[in-house]
């Protein structure tokens, strides 16, 4: 199970760095809500993986419970992720409808006066 746990982690993280490198806007969106997924995930692992085990001690049970506190920051990093992906959205909206393209230049085309018209 740890093997599955780490290969997707793997693949999540792979998948999030090559979309961010693509210079566009909504790919890199994408590949930050990638990374965000294999950092839950990897924060969900690190609290042991267990199946049927209650999330706390029972009074007179045994010993072994799952870690609470793992699932509770997982929970807090999927609502502040998703408040960052509907913000980064909008904020990639306004580019794109401000400049006509979503391409990520971080200098313009040489030889234009206005970067907008040679995207267009």
């Amino acid at each position: 199970m740890e093997i599955v746990v780490a290969s997707s982690v793997a693949v999540l993280t792979a998948g999030g760095v090559y979309l961010i490198l693509r210079l566009r806007t909504f790919p890199v969106i994408l590949g930050l809500a990638l990374l965000s997924y294999a950092v839950n995930i990897f924060l969900f692992a690190s609290g042991r993986l267990a199946t049927g085990l209650p999330p706390v001690l029972l009074r007179y049970g045994d010993a072994s419970y799952t870690d609470p506190l793992p699932q509770a920051l997982v929970l807090t990093a999927i609502v502040i992720s998703f408040g960052m992906t509907a913000v980064l959205v909008i904020v990639a909206l306004g580019a794109f409808l401000e400049s006509g393209t979503d391409r990520i230049d971080i200098a313009p085309p040489k030889g234009d006066a206005d970067p907008r018209e040679s995207h267009r």
